[in-house]
């Protein structure tokens, strides 16, 4: 029974949160504090959730992993944020403008269908960024910080490359009219299956929940341990159903997880890493 409980804890969470747009005040929805409030709050609860259900006692959270993802949640939510709105969604918000871009029926269909709308259609775009990160070069260096982490805790979703962090906030929505609630609960849903994908949380959603949404176990194999191949599936950040669709779902868990040797990055590394290769290059001439 208490497991059972525990199972239901990410959909619980999520049934939740986009409860909150749904039923919310519009001077609550309106506030600028609100997506804040919602995102830091479920940062929050799951990470406690670690101390309670723990999963691998490998992935246990301590001082400087804590401080870590503390880091990289604040850079998130301000200079990538204010990166993401000056060169992505202001400039295509200004396009929607002035080519006169509408989609007034969408903002006509209730409420939950909006939000799902939004959120399957940002993974989309999420699912096919991700997976050329790990079949280009060049994306694969700004993407490879965020599988050398060594363990999976709620806010690990957050950290790696700033480069990588900006090109995966890259979406259309800002051309789309949609419900301002409806806007929100598709990104604050989208964080509360993306916490609990990374969170060392002993939950096993229902199978309906991880048909379509993306599990611990989905994106624990995806960080596995045992090769670089072995990371090129279950690419879906919140949405595993695109895998099931385009052929890179695999069923399976791993508890070790890490790349090279699971070699932990200083954050100086990781911001280094897409570097690497004219690094390596220049101290060979050097020797």
């Amino acid at each position: 029974m208490k497991q059972s409980l525990i199972n239901l804890l990410p959909p619980a969470t999520l049934a939740a949160v986009i409860a909150f747009w749904g039923l919310a005040p519009a001077a609550w929805v309106e506030a600028p504090w609100s997506l804040l409030a919602v995102g830091i709050g479920t940062l929050a609860f799951v990470q406690a959730l670690e101390l309670v259900f723990e999963r691998h006692e490998g992935w246990r959270i301590n001082g400087r992993e804590l401080a870590t993802d503390v880091f990289y949640v604040a850079l998130s939510f301000t200079a990538i944020g204010y990166a993401s709105d000056a060169l992505i969604n202001s400039p295509l918000s200004a396009l929607k403008e002035s080519w006169g871009i509408a989609t007034p029926w969408l903002a006509e269909l209730p409420f939950l269908v909006q939000a799902m709308i939004l959120l399957f259609l940002f993974e989309f775009g999420q699912y096919w960024m991700h997976r050329a990160m790990h079949n280009w070069t060049p994306l694969w260096l700004t993407h490879a910080p965020h599988h050398h982490i060594t363990q999976l805790n709620a806010a690990k979703g957050f950290v790696g490359n700033p480069i990588e962090l900006f090109l995966i906030s890259i979406g259309i929505t800002a051309l789309l009219d949609v419900d301002l609630n409806a806007l929100f609960a598709s990104i604050t849903a989208g964080g509360v299956i993306a916490t609990y994908a990374h969170a060392n949380v002993s939950a096993n959603p229902p199978i309906w929940y991880g048909f379509f949404f993306t599990t611990i176990r989905n994106h624990s194999l995806h960080h596995t341990a045992t090769s670089y191949e072995d990371t090129r599936c279950n690419y879906g950040n919140s949405v595993i159903f695109w895998d099931r669709v385009f052929g890179t779902y695999k069923d399976g868990e791993s508890a070790i997880v890490g790349q090279d040797d699971r070699k932990r990055l200083s954050i100086k590394e990781q911001w280094l890493f897409p570097l690497r290769p004219f690094m390596e290059k220049k101290q060979a001439a050097e020797g």
